[in-house]
Order: C-alpha cells, then structure tokens, then sequence
C-alpha cells in the first residue's frame, strides 16, 4: 500500500512540474506580445514542385544466358565495366568440348593444343551498348543454358513513384531536380521522359511511376539506391512575393496584415489578397497588394521574458512598501 501511494504522489509532482514549466512559457508569450516585422513584397523567380521518392534503375536491363551447356574457360569484362555491342564477354566450352579436352590433357600437352585449335570455344557477346551491372561467373564454372552470366545496362535512370493526387500536374519533357540518399550533396537535373499509365498500391495509396531520365549519370550511381526527386511543374518569373509566414489562409480566403499608416509595426489591417503558386518558402501574389505594401508579418521567434516581466505565480511575492 505504501508503494503505492509513492507511486501516486510521484505522477502528482510530475504533473505539478509540467503545469508550471507551461504556465512560465505561456506567461513570458503574454507578456511580450506578438511581434511584427515589416517587409515588402519582393520580385524573383517562383518554381513550384512535386517533391517524391524513388529508385535508380536501368532503362534496359538485359540478362545474358549462354546459348550452349558447359564450362566457362575465360571472362573477359569486370562488372561495372562499359562494353560496345558485339564485343565478347566470355568463352565457353560446350559439355562435349570440355569432355574432350579433359582426356586429350591425359595424352600430353600436344594432344591437347591440337583439339583446342580444332574445337573451338563460344564466344558470349554483348547484344547492346551498354554497362556490366553484374558479373554472375567465373572461369572454370560450369553453367547451363538457363543460368544468368551477366546484367547488361544501357543508361540507368531513375523511376520516381508519384502519387494520384500530383500526377494530373506531371508531364512528359518537365525538369526535375534528383538527389541520393547515399550522396545528398550530389545533385543532378533531369527530364521527365514517361508517365507510365498502370498505378500501383503502395501503402495503400495509389502511385504511378514515372521515367526521370537524368542528364549526366555521376560514378556512384547504383542500381537500386535510393532517390528524392523534385519535379518543376510550374514556373513564375518576375513575380511578387511574399513569405509564406506573412499570408493567412482561411479556407479559400487569403489576406495580409498591411501597417497602417504612421503606425510603427504594431498594428494593422487585414486585407485580401490572391495567391498563386508556392514553394517551401514564399507564395506568389497575383492582386490585393502592390511592390511598394509593407505588410506585417508575425515574429516566430520565441524572446524568453525579461526578469522583471517574468514571474511564476506558485512563488510567493513580496508585498511593496507603501511610501510614507
């Protein structure tokens, strides 16, 4: 029973610590006010995107398999390597030749180079430009004609996956922006070259995947690694702006804070504005205000209460003297 009221008593005085803690903050809020900052409208360049994930891809992605069963005797490309189109990958030894070297080997080393240069090896050939992504064999392996010897990529690219609600906003030719989670310092611009037409459920949310082919491919890209992508779907220049802080919106309403005339940033007036297109920090202006408005603009930052103004109402205070 003791443990219990100990257990009571410290939820109590946990709870009377948090009362005061917010009690402080809100009573440093009120006493200091919500501050204003004067600004103007501003004119520049507005860019507002789609912002989404996705995931480094080759465009073609080919697989080689040996056209014959047997033994590998040589490779001749590394994996990351670039290879022309018809260049040879490998040679192999089909079941039959590989048989007939291994007991010619017995009769001598003359035997042996006489069937080599009779029975000649399968040359494995590159089908496209491209690059080796995966090198699946090594020299004395034996394969069959369903295995898998080697990836060949002709450009990766990046499939950006977009949700239902953006996709209407999303066209073919648009710039994108494509970063790495591996390499975020490492930005690279883009086109959008396909909007695929099939959506996919993921986490239950409709998506559809969209083909970002980049303009350069940097050396530390991998098929696979993950990717942000930032899709310019539309774009404003010479356009007045405002700090997305400095507008209110209500439903379909938008409005600024003007400074009345002669005031000194403390006080003004609401007025209607029209908005535009927005980024993650300002929002474009297309009536209700000019270039020359100073609009006020709240102070988000949090000024801790001088000591005269701060006081905690659980401490007791002191009586003040009266003059005599």
């Amino acid at each position: 029973m003791a443990s219990g009221n100990k257990v009571v008593w410290g939820l109590s005085a946990a709870a009377v610590a948090a009362v005061v803690i917010l009690l402080f903050v809100f009573a440093g809020r009120k006493t200091v006010g919500q501050q204003y900052t004067v600004i103007n409208p501003s004119r520049g360049t507005l860019v507002e995107t789609v912002s989404t994930t996705g995931v480094v891809e080759p465009r073609n992605r080919l697989k080689i398999q040996p056209a014959i069963a047997g033994r590998v005797e040589e490779v001749m490309v590394q994996e990351g390597e670039m290879v022309e189109k018809g260049r040879v990958l490998a040679l192999l030894s089909s079941s039959e030749r590989a048989a007939l070297l291994d007991a010619a080997k017995l009769q001598g080393k003359d035997e042996q180079a006489y069937w080599k240069s009779v029975y000649r090896e399968t040359a494995v050939l590159a089908p496209i430009d491209g690059q080796v992504i995966v090198r699946s064999i090594e020299p004395g392996q034996t394969v069959s004609a369903s295995d898998s010897l080697f990836v060949l990529s002709d450009r990766l690219t990046v499939t950006a996956f977009v949700d239902e609600t953006d996709i209407g906003r999303v066209q073919n030719g648009q710039r994108a922006v494509i970063s790495l989670d591996a390499y975020p310092d490492i930005r690279v611009g883009g086109e959008v070259s396909h909007i695929y037409y099939e959506s996919h459920l993921q986490n239950n949310v409709s998506i559809y995947f969209v083909d970002v082919v980049p303009d350069s491919i940097p050396s530390v890209y991998r098929s696979g690694m993950s990717a942000n992508i930032d899709i310019a779907v539309r774009k404003r220049q010479h356009a007045l702006l405002l700090p997305r802080a400095a507008v209110r919106v209500s439903g379909k309403r938008s409005e600024v804070l003007l400074e009345e005339s002669g005031g000194g940033g403390s006080g003004g007036r609401n007025v209607a504005v029209i908005t535009g297109i927005s980024d993650d920090d300002s929002i474009e202006i297309l009536g209700g205000i000019s270039d020359s408005a100073r609009v006020l603009m709240p102070d988000a930052s949090f000024v801790l209460p001088s000591e005269k103004d701060a006081t905690n109402p659980f401490m007791p205070r002191r009586k003040k003297k009266k003059d005599s």
